[in-house]
């Protein structure tokens, strides 16, 4: 399935530039947060910044691979890729390695690889596959429950490995597919369910149902299109259901480390002695990394600088905490500026995708768009103390081989297909 690339200058050389502006000044953090304060070694395999070098050497290979194959590939192939990315899955609960209470690692001689992470490009590819089949209507209820299935089976298997950050990814498919047609209600269901359980947990299930009850009535008279009492009648029972569910959930579902994490960033705990320990506990690393950011001030104290992250204040901050060494070394300017670059890289990913000629193409672009998006959504506002702390990495600029390579797939399969668009009618 590989072609003659002569056409191959027409990838889309923006996006690739934004891809190695990240990847490169990643690096460059990973190497501040890691670096032991010898004489630096860029290959030292012993540590994080030598093996991520090698990582992204490795990276060169693997996009020629992925550009050289021939675009067609991708969409005829997408069902069999999903298919054997979910083997993988379900192969980690027999041959897995456990890893920090997580099991979503094979561990291969002298390194580990994470399944996880390749799967949403696999994810991304049969969703793309089935919503552009010439009998799928997304707006046909049958259809939404079979996308549903494709998106729902590899959360629920990387949730069984207990991997918690992973499985909350796969609500980026939701984007793809309210942009495909999905209806609004779905949008409205969801938000209300969030909002709901965030009320309920904060302020008790009776004042939150009583919310419900006002708004979902205040709704109902004040909108010209008035609701059936059918209509009403289910609507205020799942808001009452969701209000006094989510103490259940919350209290017999969730895991305690998990049920910490919300109490932390929702403030629900009253008693000063454990909260203290919850703070030591759990929220270290981000009490640290806070501290980390602030003290960066508005330029920053300097590559290699940063008190903080040379003192290695934050526990394996060259992971899932790399914006905090960004914030504290390089600034408010330097912090900003990563956010732009992350913005203009969804930016042209997404304005490449309302371009392309076939379904495929489109949602599978909004696909990468999304993921991407989640990814740098939860790990920056998790940095930064804005949302319960959950181990994701930053995309591109993490610590990680899987990471890095998933990424580079998901994202250079779109660029494959965008340069293919010529020839898609």
């Amino acid at each position: 399935m590989v072609r003659d690339t002569n056409r191959h200058f027409k990838f889309d050389w923006i996006t690739i530039f934004l891809f190695f502006l990240l990847v490169g000044f990643g690096w460059l953090n990973i190497l501040s947060a890691s670096h032991t304060g010898v004489t630096l070694d860029y290959f030292d395999l012993s540590q994080p910044f030598g093996k991520q070098l090698i990582f992204i050497f490795l990276t060169f290979g693997l996009i020629i691979l992925l550009l050289a194959i021939d675009a067609k590939f991708y969409e005829r192939f997408s069902s069999l890729i999903y298919i054997i990315s979910m083997l993988s899955l379900v192969g980690l609960f027999i041959f897995g390695k456990n890893v920090n209470g997580a099991t979503s690692w094979y561990a291969i001689g002298g390194m580990t690889l994470q399944p996880s992470e390749f799967a949403k490009t696999a994810t991304a590819l049969a969703v793309a596959k089935y919503i552009s089949d010439l009998n799928t209507n997304i707006k046909n209820f049958s259809d939404q429950i079979k996308t549903f299935a494709i998106i729902i089976t590899p959360a629920f298997l990387v949730l069984l490995q207990n991997d918690t950050g992973s499985t909350i990814v796969y609500g980026a498919f939701f984007f793809v597919l309210y942009r495909e047609g999905l209806p609004k209600y779905y949008l409205t269901l969801a938000v209300s369910v969030i909002l709901l359980s965030i009320l309920s947990l904060k302020f008790g299930a009776i004042i939150t149902s009583i919310i419900s009850i006002i708004v979902v009535i205040s709704y109902h008279f004040l909108n010209k299109r008035k609701l059936r009492l059918y209509q009403l009648t289910l609507i205020l029972i799942a808001a009452l259901a969701v209000s006094f569910g989510v103490k259940f959930f919350y209290q017999s579902i969730l895991q305690p480390h998990q049920q910490d994490r919300i109490s932390l960033w929702l403030r629900l705990e009253k008693d000063p002695v454990k909260l203290q320990k919850m703070k030591q506990t759990f929220a270290y690393n981000l009490n640290e990394s806070e501290k980390a950011i602030s003290s960066g001030g508005l330029s920053g104290k300097g590559f290699m600088e940063g008190t903080r992250t040379t003192g290695k204040f934050v526990p394996e901050q060259h992971t899932d905490y790399i914006f905090s060494t960004v914030g504290e070394e390089w600034g408010f300017i330097g912090s900003s500026f990563v956010v732009i670059v992350f913005v203009l890289l969804l930016l042209r990913i997404l304005h490449l995708a309302e371009l392309q000629k076939s379904q495929f193409s489109r949602v599978y672009g909004y696909g990468v768009a999304a993921i991407v998006f989640i990814h740098f959504l939860i790990n920056i506002g998790m940095v930064m103390g804005l949302i319960p702390t959950i181990g994701i990495p930053l995309p591109l600029f993490s610590y990680g081989g899987s990471g890095l390579w998933a990424f580079t797939i998901l994202i250079f399969i779109f660029i494959k297909l965008d340069s293919n668009k010529i020839n898609e009618w």
